[in-house]
C-alpha cells in the first residue's frame, strides 16, 4: 500500500448492508481513478447520557459497548477487504460514535474530503445506520457531491457504464454537468447529457393567460435544445476527449433519467433544478431520482 498520505479522501459509509457493501466497492474504484485516499466511516449511537439509571450506566462500563464492538469488528473487515482488492489505495477507518448523518456530514464538511458515497438501505440494529432517510439528508445538506448506490448494483470493477447528467439551465445543474463531465473523463465513459422539457399545456390551467404560441411544442423543445448546447459549449471545449450525446427529451426530468439510465450507469443530478423552491436544501427532482434509479445517483450542489 502506497505510505504517502494522499490530500483528499473518499468518505465511504458502511453498515455491513449490501448496499453499503457496494457502495465501499465503487468508492475504492473511484479513490483510485482519481488519484485520491479512501476513508471508511461507521457510526453507533452515542451512549445515552440522560435518565435514571445513565449514571450506573456508564459508570459500570468497563468493556466496549457490544453495538460498537460489531462496528468496529465490522471497519476492519472492510479495510482488509478494500486493501486486499486495491493494495495501491491509501486507506482509513473511523467509528463515529454519533447520528449516521450527522457522523458523514461532519466528515463531509472537512476540507480535505472530495465525495461522500453510501448506501441507499440499511439492515438492523446498529447497521440501520445508512438508511433511504439519511442518503436523503445527507444529499440535502452536504457541500461536496454525494453519490447514494442501491440495494442490488453491478460490480465496480469491469463495468464500464456511461454517466448521465440532468441539465436544466440552473447553477447547480451547471456543477453537475461538470462534475458529471469529469466522472466520464476519468472513467473514459460516454457521457449522455439530458434536457427534459414538457408541453406548457400541462401547466396552462395554473399560469393564467399565454400567449398562443408558447403552445407550440416545437418552440418548448427548441428552448430545451438550446438550454442544453448553452450549458454544454464550455464544457465540451474544457473535456474535448469526452464523447458526449446530447438529448432534448419530451417528459418529466424524473421519467426521463430514470429511462436514459441502466443499474451500470452514474446519474448525476443537481441538488435543486430551476424550477425549485429557494427553501429546500433538495428538490424534488433530486429526491425522486434517488429514491426511483437502479444504479448510483450523485447529487451535486
Amino acid at each position: 500500500m502506497n505510505s504517502t498520505s494522499p490530500t483528499r479522501w473518499i468518505i465511504a459509509g458502511v453498515d455491513g448492508s449490501d448496499s453499503s457493501r457496494y457502495a465501499l466497492e465503487w468508492s475504492a474504484n473511484e479513490a483510485r481513478l482519481r488519484g485520491l485516499g479512501l476513508r471508511i466511516v461507521t457510526a453507533v449511537p452515542p451512549h445515552e447520557k440522560e435518565g435514571p439509571f445513565s449514571e450506573f450506566v456508564v459508570r459500570g462500563r468497563t468493556e466496549e459497548a457490544p453495538q460498537a464492538a460489531d462496528a468496529r469488528a465490522l471497519l476492519d473487515y472492510a479495510r482488509e477487504w478494500i486493501t486486499r482488492i486495491y493494495p495501491e489505495l491509501v486507506v482509513e477507518a473511523r467509528l463515529v460514535e454519533q447520528r449516521p448523518a450527522e457522523a458523514l456530514l461532519q466528515e463531509a464538511a472537512e476540507p480535505d474530503a472530495a465525495a461522500v458515497v453510501l448506501g441507499s438501505r440499511g439492515l438492523g440494529s446498529f447497521a440501520s445506520a445508512f438508511v433511504g432517510s439519511v442518503g436523503v439528508e445527507v444529499s440535502a445538506h452536504a457541500s461536496i457531491p454525494v453519490v447514494v448506490l442501491p440495494k442490488k448494483h453491478e460490480t465496480a470493477q469491469g463495468v464500464r457504464g456511461r454517466i448521465v447528467v440532468g441539465v436544466d439551465g440552473s447553477e447547480t445543474g451547471q456543477r453537475a454537468a461538470r462534475f458529471a463531465f469529469e466522472q466520464a473523463r476519468i472513467r473514459s465513459a460516454e457521457l449522455v447529457a439530458v434536457s427534459a422539457w414538457q408541453p406548457i399545456t400541462a401547466f396552462a390551467s395554473s399560469m393564467g393567460p399565454v400567449p398562443a404560441e408558447v403552445f407550440d411544442d416545437e418552440s418548448v423543445a427548441a428552448a430545451a435544445r438550446t438550454t442544453l448546447d448553452e450549458a454544454l459549449a464550455e464544457l465540451r471545449s474544457a473535456y474535448p476527449d469526452v464523447s458526449v450525446q446530447a438529448r432534448a427529451v419530451r417528459g418529466h426530468p424524473v421519467v426521463v433519467l430514470l429511462e436514459e439510465s441502466t443499474p451500470a450507469d452514474l446519474i448525476v443530478v443537481g441538488s435543486r433544478g430551476r424550477g425549485g423552491f429557494r427553501g429546500l436544501l433538495l428538490g424534488s427532482v433530486s429526491q425522486s431520482v434517488l429514491h426511483g434509479a437502479h444504479g448510483p445517483v450523485a447529487v451535486v450542489h
